[in-house]
């Protein structure tokens, strides 16, 4: 595919927050490859959320291969949020692209997000995130495709999205001066809280089908076990920023239907006891909904971030 777009004079930069991944490498190489549309630059910010600058030494050995420039930041505290709020900060683009720190970008990945924000005038537009699974991944885990990551419509917009694959207009009234909240920096959910709140202030979400960047999934992740505890984790933010968004007089109707909806799933999951993918999918969706009602009761997010020895999510 052609790059027809032309954006004279345009800036995007592109976030990589990183956290003692040496995959990370490929991630830049990965970014070396794309295809621009004409007048389009592009720098990278790496966020290095690490107490020691343990990334720099990779990034400084990567700068003379690079066909673009690359601004290191030390971010020495670790919490997710604090380095995604240093690539804001950092940020002069007229856009900013956030990619994780251990996926690849596919050659026409920048190319197609810029599209679909020109086309639509969104203020985020997010792509697909495909799954890599390896040897070890459970055969319904790979033919479930239970990690591969897509935005969920309701009533026919997207209300929410995530960081693992977004392109963000920086001018937006919805996006300018927007951080991400510290206090999910260690448990997640602060990509959920983001653009559900940029949503609620006006933003409107777009989504570039083919704007794909794919990710390995490592054997700590290729278990029901990890699978749970991010679904719980999801449900919590659902479940606290469904409590934040409405009166408490509505609390007991929405904790009765997250409690009626997690005991369907746990039912349907024992009905599908034979089979392998639809036994797994309705029982993490019992798990999510189960994360939502603890949301809702005002228990706070479980830490997944900044725990040595943890697989990072």
């Amino acid at each position: 595919m052609s790059a027809p777009l032309s954006l004279p004079s345009t800036r995007v930069d592109i976030g990589v927050c990183t956290f003692r991944r040496p995959e990370l490498e490929q991630t830049l190489r990965s970014l070396a490859g794309l295809a621009l549309p004409d007048g389009v630059s592009v720098r990278v910010i790496v966020a290095d959320n690490d107490a020691s600058p343990s990334a720099r030494p990779l990034v400084d050995g990567l700068r003379p291969s690079l066909p673009f420039d690359l601004l290191y930041v030390h971010c020495p505290v670790a919490n997710i949020s604090i380095a995604r709020n240093a690539c804001l900060q950092n940020s002069d683009g007229d856009f900013l692209a956030f990619i994780d720190d251990d996926e690849e970008a596919s050659t026409e990945w920048l190319l197609l997000l810029l599209m679909i924000a020109e086309a639509t005038g969104a203020d985020a537009v997010l792509g697909p995130v495909r799954a890599r699974y390896g040897v070890d991944a459970p055969d319904w885990m790979r033919r479930g495709d239970f990690h591969s990551t897509s935005p969920v419509w309701v009533g026919g917009e997207i209300r929410t999205g995530y960081t693992c694959n977004v392109l963000l207009r920086r001018a937006s009234p919805a996006v300018a001066g927007r951080r991400f909240n510290l206090a999910l920096g260690k448990s997640g959910g602060e990509d959920t809280d983001f653009f559900t709140h940029m949503h609620r202030a006006g933003g409107k979400i777009a989504f570039a089908a083919n704007a794909v960047v794919e990710e390995p999934v490592p054997p700590g992740r290729a278990r029901l076990s990890w699978l749970a505890r991010r679904r719980f984790r999801m449900g919590q933010t659902h479940g606290r920023l469904l409590a934040e968004n409405a009166p408490f007089t509505k609390r007991p109707a929405q904790l009765a239907m997250a409690a009626a909806k997690a005991g369907f799933c746990i039912v349907a999951s024992l009905g599908c006891i034979p089979f392998a993918i639809r036994r797994n999918r309705y029982g993490l969706r019992a798990v999510m909904h189960l994360g939502v009602v603890s949301g809702l009761v005002g228990v706070r997010e479980i830490r997944q971030y900044g725990q040595l020895g943890a697989t990072a999510p």
